[in-house]
């Protein structure tokens, strides 16, 4: 059988909206959507939070989450990446547990706008191809081909993206330009390999997974938490 563990990264501190993983929304910390989301999947055989905060520590295992060790400060900075949190996290389970999942699902809490469906069907997607992870991501609200770069005296600029076979895509109607896909947090699904041996949160080798942009939700203040509270009151998503 598969193992296949979760692992929700929730860090305590927080600059857009201090103390967020924890604040409660409808009612629930906002970390209990994504422990749920995880604990109700049926492929899903571990659920760990990853944190350097006693009290998100303590939430997490009255919602039933795991905690088998506090993050180190190092790893849980304003800069710290998935890719150190997650080595982290793996290694400490292979030295103290000899424990070795097969794929990873990270949930990040900041996106509890979930449907058990989607996640089975990007669990069952990953299991039945030799993809390295997949992302869910859905159309971009802006399209990068008509973005800039400023120097840093703002006098010149340059077109942040460009393509050969596109001359100026800045002066382009959108109708003439690539679809472009946006990553979002809701989950993600990768080789526990890939992260150890490829050093990597992603590989090279990534499946999509296209949700509607009403369901991207990604906070980081009080308006897009207060968004996401209302997402989760009107729809038959993951909740309390």
């Amino acid at each position: 059988m598969k193992e296949i563990l979760s692992i929700i990264p929730a860090r305590g501190g927080s600059k857009g909206l201090p103390g967020k993983n924890i604040k409660l929304m409808a009612g629930h910390p906002l970390i209990a959507y994504s422990i749920k989301a995880a604990l109700a999947s049926p492929s899903i055989t571990r659920v760990i939070v990853s944190t350097d905060s006693e009290e998100i520590a303590e939430v997490a295992r009255s919602y039933g989450a795991e905690v088998p060790f506090i993050r180190p400060a190092h790893f849980a900075g304003d800069l710290s990446k998935d890719l150190e949190v997650f080595t982290h996290a793996l290694e400490w389970l292979d030295i103290n547990e000899n424990y070795k999942p097969n794929l990873v699902v990270q949930f990040r809490p900041t996106s509890p706008v979930r449907f058990i469906h989607d996640i089975e069907i990007c669990i069952h997607k990953m299991q039945s191809s030799e993809a390295d992870s997949l992302r869910i991501v859905t159309p971009a609200f802006h399209t990068p081909f008509k973005m800039w770069i400023l120097d840093e005296a703002s006098i010149k600029m340059k077109p942040l993206l460009q393509q050969d076979i596109i001359h100026e895509s800045y002066n382009q109607p959108r109708q003439n330009l690539p679809e472009i896909y946006w990553q979002i947090g809701t989950l993600d699904v990768i080789r526990a390999d890939v992260i150890i041996k490829q050093k990597s949160m992603s590989g090279k080798n990534i499946l999509p997974y296209i949700i509607e942009q009403q369901f991207a939700i990604d906070i980081d203040d009080l308006a897009s938490f207060q968004r996401a509270e209302e997402m989760i009151l009107k729809y038959d998503c993951v909740k309390f």
